[in-house]
């Protein structure tokens, strides 16, 4: 994948002068690591900048990365490090007994990056696909990546239509649990999340099942970071799919429970998978603070890694805005010196364009070209839009929700199909064939900040069209 270098090339410039300790010159080497990594298509498989972009009162979108901020990631850093792809999880450690809340932080976090992908679409986009990935790092902008990390908001009543809201919004990638148990499975802590800290038991449930291999029929990523080992094999198990952990580290080199042992590393590589390599210091040496870890020490994780599964099994997750990062890098503009290490231990260039992203943009492909989605009807498709903007606020906890419906010339609407989701609860509207227009009236009072609707229909034909929003109730 060939990029535009347009501000890679000045941070190439900038880094050669300042690679090398003051007063030498840099080495032949160094300039060739820094070359080869502005050169390729580098991927991060996980951060978490978004909670730290929303307002920790309302949830709503109030720092804009566009500036340099005081986070790992932001626009201006990205740039000079050289990450193309990163992924940017909704992250929610959840709200124990109180689903609508973690719907709501949930959504927050996703609609936060739809706000800053509006306010930066010139050099920031929203990508879902490797072909829409590849056009816009063709075009010199940041991939941006939508990810869950903890779906505490899908449960019984919710958990599949939701999924597929969650995926009409462009999440690629979702992680079961945060590190507490949940109707999906066992976290790596193996209790829930209340106040008694209630141990939990086993692996994936049956509804965790059921979601796993809904997630194989939409192309979604199963992310096994955060999962207790039980689950990680009951993932195992029914994933028809190549799955990843995007922020992991070795268990051999630090026994921690959010580690993968040298037995999962394996399964994950039969599996096709991937492990995003995890920055986090407490995962990657022993002390940690009272001894601090380097970039060396992250890299003895790729190495040890690859030695034990190969090198196509191995990727970057760093979990920046995450928690702390080892002692010799500041923050995603320094990512050029894991490349650096890597060239430093004899990695070839091949090799290291595989760990800076092509592992990571061959499972997305892989799981995507193993989704099993419905033939699409031929013919005319329908035209749906939605009163309410993505992220647009609504007064009052019991919105009428509407969307237009235009059918166009040769695509007659089927009105039996006409469907209206709540947060993945499926409802009947009403349609009004003089305004052509659908709506739903909520008469149940929503409770919490943040919530989705999507509006669906299809032509006699049988072609589906959907469009779904986020919206904010101003309570």
């Amino acid at each position: 994948m060939k990029k535009i270098l347009s501000y890679a090339a000045v941070s190439l410039l900038t880094l050669s002068l300042t690679a090398a300790p003051l007063g030498k010159t840099a080495s032949a080497k160094e300039l060739d690591a820094l070359k080869l990594h502005f050169n390729s298509t580098v991927v991060d498989s996980h951060n978490d900048t978004m909670m730290k972009v929303v307002d920790p009162d309302t949830w709503l979108p109030s720092t804009d990365i566009r500036e340099n901020t005081p986070f790992h990631i932001d626009i201006p850093k990205l740039q000079s490090g050289g990450l193309n792809v990163p992924f940017f999880a909704a992250y929610t450690s959840g709200y124990y007994g109180n689903n609508p809340r973690s719907i709501s932080r949930t959504l927050a976090l996703i609609n936060a990056l739809y706000w800053t992908e509006d306010r930066n679409s010139d050099v920031f986009n929203i990508t879902t696909s490797y072909k829409e990935i590849e056009k816009t790092v063709k075009a010199g902008k940041i991939a941006a990546v939508p990810t869950v990390e903890g779906a505490y908001s899908l449960e019984e009543h919710n958990a599949i239509g939701l999924l597929h809201q969650y995926y009409d919004l462009g999440i690629r990638a979702l992680g079961f649990t945060w590190n507490y148990s949940n109707s999906l499975g066992e976290g790596a802590n193996r209790v829930y999340g209340d106040a008694d800290r209630t141990a939990s038991q086993g692996g994936l449930t049956e509804l965790g099942e059921k979601v796993a291999r809904e997630m194989n029929k939409l192309g979604m990523i199963i992310d096994v970071s955060h999962l207790s080992e039980n689950t990680f094999w009951d993932v195992i198990k029914v994933s028809k799919a190549p799955i990843m952990a995007t922020h992991s580290g070795a268990y051999s080199l630090r026994n921690h429970q959010r580690n993968l042992t040298d037995d999962q590393l394996k399964a994950l590589a039969r599996n096709g998978g991937v492990v995003g390599i995890v920055f986090y210091p407490d995962f990657l040496t022993y002390g940690y603070p009272d001894k601090l870890n380097y970039i060396k020490d992250y890299v003895d994780h790729i190495d040890h890694v690859v030695k034990t599964i190969g090198i196509d099994h191995v990727a970057l997750g760093s979990d920046f805005d995450g928690g702390p990062l080892p002692a010799d890098i500041q923050d995603s503009s320094e990512l050029y010196k894991v490349t650096q290490e890597l060239v430093r231990r004899g990695y070839s260039s091949q090799d290291i364009e595989k760990l800076l992203g092509k592992n990571t943009l061959r499972l997305l492909k892989e799981v995507q070209k193993a989704a099993s989605h419905p033939a699409e009807a031929k013919g005319t498709s329908l035209t749906i839009t939605p009163s309410l903007k993505m992220g647009e606020t609504v007064p009052g906890n019991t919105p009428l929700l509407t969307a237009k419906i235009d059918s166009g010339k040769g695509a007659p609407l089927d009105e039996g199909s006409l469907k209206v989701f709540v947060d993945g609860i499926e409802h009947k509207p009403v349609f009004d064939a003089k305004t052509s227009s659908v709506s739903f009236q909520v008469k149940e009072q929503l409770k919490e900040k943040f919530h989705v609707v999507t509006f669906e229909g299809a032509t006699k034909a049988g072609k589906v069209e959907k469009e779904t929003r986020i919206f904010y109730i101003n309570q």
